[in-house]
């Protein structure tokens, strides 16, 4: 009974220490691409406003690093929320995980989360049956994803930047064009 009792604690904490393991391995990723980029080259409806196709998205380990650090506060913080415990938006999460703005003309960021669902086909469902969420998944000015499920937290970062040309990488260059770099937080 003894060894009884023993066996069923080691199984016991097995599971819960599985459970709370994050899941980044490449399967993860290649099913969430594949049903974001399937519902992006198909179009949708957004509630009650169709989405026409758009561009696929590509997977970004940067968006999937501050992904999962939010989803490992929410569960280890208990609260559900985009803005963070010490105030930080899902623009400083990013950025704080070296999703930059350096070099590009154009800097876009987004998030989708969750909590409860079991598995990625539940928690994308529920996020295209979401208007708010939906359109994020369907916004193509966001050129890039990162995910990341803790302790059934789901965190879905985007991001979309787009580089200055070369033509005008030359006039920066030459000083015949200045950037001004001004940060507008996403909501």
């Amino acid at each position: 009974m003894k060894n009884l009792i023993l066996a069923l604690t080691v199984i016991f904490l097995f599971t819960e220490s599985v459970k709370c393991q994050p899941r980044a391995d490449n399967k993860f990723k290649k099913e969430f691409l594949e049903r974001i980029n399937r519902t992006r080259q198909d179009g949708c409806n957004c509630g009650v406003t169709y989405m026409p196709p758009v561009p696929p998205l590509t997977w970004n380990d940067v968006l999937e690093k501050a992904a999962m650090g939010h989803a490992k506060d929410m569960a280890n913080k208990n609260y559900f929320s985009h803005e963070s415990k010490d105030g930080s938006s899902p623009y400083n999460r990013v950025e704080n995980a070296g999703y930059g703005t350096s070099g590009y003309k154009s800097y876009t960021v987004g998030e989708n989360i969750a909590q409860g669902q079991q598995s990625i086909a539940e928690v994308m469902a529920g996020w295209f049956k979401s208007e708010g969420h939906c359109r994020n998944l369907m916004n193509p000015g966001f050129k890039e994803v990162g995910v990341a499920e803790y302790d059934t937290y789901w965190v879905q970062e985007f991001g979309g930047r787009e580089a200055f040309s070369e033509e005008q990488q030359r006039l920066i260059k030459s000083g015949r064009i200045k950037v001004i770099q001004r940060s507008t937080p996403a909501q």
